[in-house]
């Protein structure tokens, strides 16, 4: 188990004044399965009332409106997270977890990494366990890409990203899951904070045989572990979008700085 500090900033600078601002935030940790959140804190500026919600998969959704013109948006979080994934509790599956999502859809590239991973977890046996056949999945997956920022956008489908053998995290964790659930293991998508990240971060969790949601990295390919805070799960990217808004304002452009940092207590 592990003490983390969690600290999480994220602020919009528009080009113009904006008014009838609506948000969606999904940027608080909530208390699951393999952590326990204490001392969560949000601020919003400016200012406004935030109406605390839970969604469907059980992440925090914070709601709010700001009527008035700004020309600037910002949202920080605060807390203490206890982290032990080696003695998670079990959860229970969600069938949709076995099957593609409009990020995670199946073509060519996609269909022929599945085929490589069958024979790799067909090498470890019949009575290999779900997390051993979804590591060589991952290692498989972190083989074939190229990590490079700005190669893809937020809308890059799993197999956009591996027919061009380059992305982010969000790009290996969508390829990783397509794989996953072609092959009949049932994974979902994690929005959450990593130790000496600097950002946000993405990774998988797949479903054992205990009833326990596991962690993979793709990325760094390896298991995530005790530095690892979960923010939102969901289908893919699309279910754990950490701001959402709609705003009224003309021609107006918008920049976003982000910082997420953890810490060890």
């Amino acid at each position: 188990m592990k003490k983390l500090s969690f600290d999480y900033e994220m602020r919009l600078v528009f080009g113009g004044p904006v008014s009838e601002h609506r948000f969606q935030l999904r940027c608080v940790p909530a208390t699951r399965a393999r952590q326990q959140i204490v001392d969560a804190r949000l601020v919003v500026s400016p200012s406004c009332h935030l109406d605390m919600q839970v969604d469907s998969f059980g992440s925090v959704v914070a709601c709010g409106y700001l009527p008035d013109p700004h020309d600037s948006f910002s949202c920080a979080v605060t807390g203490i997270a206890f982290v032990d994934a080696a003695n998670a509790r079990s959860d229970p599956e969600k069938p949709l977890y076995r099957f593609e999502s409009a990020l995670t859809a199946p073509g060519p590239a996609v269909a022929a990494l599945a085929e490589a991973c069958r024979s790799r977890m067909g090498a470890l046996g019949a009575g290999a366990l779900v997390v051993e056949r979804a590591s060589a999945i991952m290692h498989e997956v972190f083989s074939a890409f190229s990590y490079e920022p700005g190669s893809t956008t937020v809308r890059t489908t799993a197999e956009e990203a591996l027919e061009q053998g380059r992305g982010v995290c969000q790009d290996y964790a969508h390829v990783m899951l397509a794989v996953c659930r072609r092959l009949g293991i049932a994974a979902r998508y994690i929005a959450g904070m990593l130790d000496g990240e600097g950002a946000t971060h993405a990774w998988v969790e797949v479903y054992d045989e205990r009833g326990v949601w596991v962690g993979l990295d793709p990325t760094h390919d390896r298991p995530a572990g005790d530095s690892y805070i979960v923010i939102a799960h969901g289908r893919d990217y699309r279910d754990t979008q950490i701001d959402i808004g709609l705003f009224s304002g003309a021609g107006v452009s918008q920049t976003q700085w982000v910082n997420a940092s953890v810490h060890e207590l």
